[in-house]
């Protein structure tokens, strides 16, 4: 299998964070409406997803100038913090806290998470070169005023016509972001391009009939995750959310999230319009399996999630995350 990095320009505020799993899904529909994207049926290339994914979709994550440096801005791992900052720097607890980004170079490497950079949000903006950075903060979120209308008084009244407020993010303008995409050899960076363009031209997430979610591909190309990662690694940290194989692993660091599914597109409308919840192990994990050499030969974790749907059966959702290799204990 090959990674593919793709880079994304949002052009628009989010109604929905732009995290692997919906990526996986929104891809799907695409595959689902054009056979020929990805040259085949979607059936066909969902029929082996339980061992063998086609795809697996990372979490968005901003890329940044650092020292002059090519990076990427991942979460802090979920881990305590004295296994991610030195002995001397732990006094200051409050602060550490606020330091959730981690920086990644394919240049440099990460010898052991207390080698590589941490920032806040206010340090992160800093490094992003753009002429319009007069805010503090890199994802700005908001709750938007909306309303329904009753068609036979025009205005707006009690339920289900009461205003009522949702949840929008928007970042700063000319900020790019990375989408790792994990893919089968006979899927080809044009094809992701495709895939990912269509995404934002129609836009992605909730209301995006109303302009939300909305983005331009930038570029495609190849990458090794591992080149981010440790040369010795014993543990792998996740790029999306993701349910870890039963038994696959001896130690963990993870935050519990739990995807609140509903179908998209024409299922949206279905009698069964809600999937079932599925709880996740949230992009920023860790995990050291009982055969790191056998785990790491992969470059995703996790497995397949079927019977999420009342409404159609052979839905699946993603349970994979690409993955960086780490070395814990050092």
């Amino acid at each position: 299998m090959k990674t593919w990095g793709i880079t994304i320009r949002p052009l628009s505020g989010f109604g929905t964070p732009l995290k692997g799993d919906t990526l996986f899904g929104h891809i799907c529909w695409q595959a689902a409406y054009d056979q020929s994207l990805f040259g085949a049926p979607l059936n066909e290339l969902l029929a082996d997803y339980a061992e063998q994914p086609f795809l697996v979709v990372s979490s968005a994550y901003p890329k940044v100038q650092h020292e002059g440096k090519a990076c990427y801005a991942v979460h802090r791992p979920t881990m305590p913090l004295h296994m991610l900052f030195a002995d001397s720097e732990m006094a200051d607890h409050k602060e550490l806290k606020k330091r959730s980004w981690m920086l990644l170079s394919p240049e440099a490497g990460m010898a052991s998470f207390r080698a590589v950079p941490y920032l806040d949000t206010a340090g992160l903006v800093e490094t992003v070169e753009s002429e319009h950075n007069a805010s503090a903060l890199l994802l700005k979120e908001f709750m938007q005023p909306r309303n329904t209308i009753n068609r036979q008084t025009g205005t707006t009244g009690s339920a289900p016509f009461a205003p009522f407020a949702v949840q929008q993010s928007v970042y700063l303008p000319e900020v790019e972001l990375a989408v790792f995409v994990v893919a089968t050899s006979t899927i080809t960076a044009e094809m992701l391009e495709e895939a990912f363009s269509r995404i934002g031209e129609t836009g992605f997430g909730k209301d995006a009939s109303v302009g939300l979610g909305r983005f331009e591909v930038v570029s495609a190309s190849e990458l090794d995750l591992a080149s981010l990662g440790s040369a010795k690694p014993n543990a792998c940290y996740t790029l999306a959310p993701c349910v870890p194989r039963k038994g696959a692993w001896v130690n963990s660091f993870f935050t519990p999230f739990t995807r609140f599914g509903r179908h998209g597109d024409q299922l949206a409308k279905s009698g069964k319009p809600f999937k079932n919840p599925v709880v996740m192990a949230d992009d920023g994990a860790v995990f050291t399996p009982f055969d790191s050499e056998q785990v790491l030969a992969k470059p995703y974790f996790g497995s397949a999630v079927l019977g999420v749907s009342k409404a159609q059966p052979s839905a699946v959702a993603q349970g994979y995350a690409p993955i960086i290799p780490v070395r814990l204990g050092d």
